[in-house]
């Protein structure tokens, strides 16, 4: 028979979402948008690894700034 140690906390699991929370609040459409602007980048960047967050963080912020703009 197992005994358990005392000194062994729970871990509580929590159900995460396969994306960050700021990709959820946006249709497909837009997702896409920022995917295709996010690839741009990264190729004027002439295609460095690993700052792949940097540019979609870039593209976001330019692909809302031209929702923006057009909806003036």
């Amino acid at each position: 028979m197992k005994t358990r140690n005392p000194d062994i906390r729970r871990v509580v699991v929590r159900n995460l979402s396969p994306e960050p929370e700021s990709m959820q609040k946006y249709s497909d459409q837009v997702r896409e948008r920022i995917a295709k602007k996010a690839y741009e980048l990264y190729e004027q960047r002439g295609r460095q690894a690993e700052r792949d967050v940097e540019d979609w963080l870039n593209a976001e912020e330019l692909v809302r700034k031209e929702m923006n703009d057009t909806r003036k």
